[in-house]
C-alpha cells in the first residue's frame, strides 16, 4: 500500500497555528500518514524579497512540530536556486519516494489560480490536490477537480505577526511557544533601527 503524504508549502515566515492546524486536519480529513512542511526559497507569486533565512524558517518550524511525529520538514525547495515551482519540486519528490501518494495542500482562495501553475496538467496526474475552504465559500467544486475540506480558518497571518512583533505586541498562542522562543532566542523580526 502507497504511504499517503500531505505536501503542504509555504513562506512560514513564522509559521503559525493556522499552519500547524491545516496539517493537523489533513492528516484526519485525507487519512495521511504524514504532513511534510516544505518551506519555500523563492515563490513565483510572491513580491516580498525580505524572506527570514531558510535556516531560522527550518528551526522555527521544527519548533512547532517538534511533539508531533507525523510532521517532518522537507528542505528540497531552499536547496533550490532561483525560483520554486510546484512541479519542481513534486516532480523530485516522486523519484525520491516512489512508493509515496501525494496530496498537496492548498488554500480554497488557490482554487480558481491553479489553471495558471506551471505545467498544472503534469502536476495534476502527481498529486491529489486537496482545497481547505472555509464553510459556504463560493467555489466550483466540480470544475475545480480538487478533494475539498471544509474548515473555519482562524483570521491569522505571517504578516500579522511580524506586524506585531515590529510594534512590540505579544504573540503568544498566535504561534507555538518553541516558535516564540526560536523567535526570541535568534532575535528574528526586531528592527536593527
Amino acid at each position: 500500500m502507497l504511504k499517503r503524504v500531505g505536501l503542504l508549502g509555504g513562506t512560514f515566515d513564522p509559521p503559525h497555528i493556522g499552519h500547524f492546524l491545516i496539517a493537523q486536519e489533513a492528516l484526519h480529513a485525507c487519512e495521511l500518514d504524514e504532513v511534510w512542511f516544505i518551506p519555500v526559497q523563492t515563490p513565483p507569486h510572491k513580491e516580498r524579497d525580505t524572506l527570514t533565512s531558510g535556516e531560522d524558517r527550518v528551526a522555527m518550524l521544527a519548533a512547532g512540530i517538534e511533539d508531533e511525529p507525523r510532521f517532518a520538514i522537507k528542505d528540497i525547495e531552499l536547496r533550490r536556486e532561483g525560483k520554486s515551482y510546484t512541479i519542481d519540486t513534486v516532480r523530485e519528490l516522486k523519484v525520491l519516494h516512489p512508493e509515496t501518494a501525494f496530496f498537496f495542500i492548498i488554500g480554497g482562495d488557490m482554487v480558481e489560480t491553479l489553471s495558471s501553475w506551471r505545467h498544472i496538467d503534469e502536476l495534476r496526474t502527481l498529486v491529489t490536490f486537496v482545497a481547505f475552504v472555509r464553510p459556504g465559500a463560493q467555489i466550483d467544486r466540480t470544475e475545480a477537480n480538487v478533494d475539498v475540506v471544509d474548515f473555519e480558518a482562524w483570521p491569522i497571518s505571517s504578516t500579522m505577526i511580524r506586524t506585531r512583533l515590529k510594534h512590540g505586541r505579544p504573540i503568544q498562542y498566535f504561534v507555538p511557544f518553541g516558535v516564540a522562543r526560536t523567535i526570541e532566542e535568534r532575535h528574528l523580526y526586531v528592527d536593527d533601527e
